[in-house]
């Protein structure tokens, strides 16, 4: 029955793009290493635009970056230092990922619209834990930073897994993530600016 459903690739392939640049959101690389597994595998399909990404370079490569960046976000002020180039980072990685999904478009409509849906979401999760993570150095110290980390990390292995298994879930929660990063990401910059505040007049 769901193959009478107009352009159902196109809304398919746009829920797993929405979901992998969520993923990225959370962790550059992860995603990027879990795409790669999976098309190395056979798991999933990978288009011939972006059979680098299946091959066995990129699978050692984001392998190995992948470990790198979950161990960084766990040593003080790194992770601060990460936060600064995380944002740019996630955007190419999730207009890349996204881009990945629908190589049948044409190439401007297809990165216009990566930059746009992928990049736009890798971008605003990223950098609404950035927010969460400063807010988080101000009041407790850098704490409770690992909790933060370890929420991120969790967040992106989940993402990218649903992006994969079931994307249709994935689409829906990678949208409400925007969500609620946008207002508890703005909600701790405003903490975090507060705070500057009271200890400038002080």
């Amino acid at each position: 029955m769901l193959d009478n459903v107009p352009y159902l690739p196109y809304v398919i392939s746009a829920f797993i793009g929405i979901g992998l640049a969520a993923a990225t959101g959370f962790r550059v690389f992860l995603p990027m290493f879990a795409v790669s597994l999976a098309s190395y595998l056979h798991w999933i399909p990978m288009n011939e635009h972006f059979e680098w990404l299946a091959g066995l370079p990129t699978l050692i490569t984001t392998g190995i970056a992948t470990i790198v960046e979950i161990l960084a976000y766990y040593i003080p002020f790194v992770d601060h230092l990460l936060d600064t180039v995380s944002v740019p980072m996630a955007t190419v990685a999730g207009s890349v990922l996204f881009a990945s999904q629908f190589a049948d478009l044409g190439t401007f409509p297809q990165w216009a619209l990566a930059l746009i849906a992928g990049g736009g979401t890798a971008a605003t999760i990223s950098s609404g834990f950035a927010g969460i993570r400063a807010a988080s150095t101000a009041t407790t110290g850098g704490l409770g930073n690992s909790v933060v980390g370890t929420t991120e990390t969790a967040g992106a292995g989940i993402m990218s897994v649903l992006a994969m298994a079931a994307p249709i879930i994935a689409g829906i929660c990678a949208i409400a993530l925007v969500i609620v990063v946008i207002f508890v990401g703005r909600k701790a910059w405003r903490k975090l600016r507060s705070n500057k505040d009271v200890i400038d007049h002080t």
